[in-house]
């Protein structure tokens, strides 16, 4: 019959607790690093719309500048200035408030309802 050492329960208990620690700190380093990618993501789509909401202002402005009146809808903004942007992911709601006054544009975007 072979004798227990007095350290051996001690080395198996010492093992598995080394190996729960591990798990532990590899499971708080993924959450920060999931956390951080999702803030980077988030980040990045709030820019994208402002992004969008600049470069539509900078063409309504070019139109005035250029033609003397502000462009009666978006498609003419397409059409005469550039403008381009994902249809399917922002939705433009472009309002002519009157001929001499700065068309009113809202930028919704679609996937943060999904």
């Amino acid at each position: 019959m072979r004798r227990k050492h007095r350290f051996e329960t001690y080395r198996q208990n010492s093992s598995i607790r080394n190996f729960s620690v591990s798990v532990i700190g590899f499971a708080v380093v993924m959450a920060i690093f999931i956390a951080g990618v999702s803030n980077v993501s988030v980040q990045a789509d709030t820019q994208a719309a402002k992004t969008l909401e600049q470069a539509i202002n900078r063409g309504i402005v070019r139109c005035y500048t250029i033609e003397g009146s502000y462009p009666g809808n978006l498609q003419y903004l397409k059409d005469h200035y550039g403008l381009t942007y994902d249809e399917n992911r922002f939705f433009v709601d472009y309002q002519v408030l009157g001929s001499n006054l700065i068309p009113e544009v809202t930028i919704i975007d679609r996937r943060d309802g999904s």
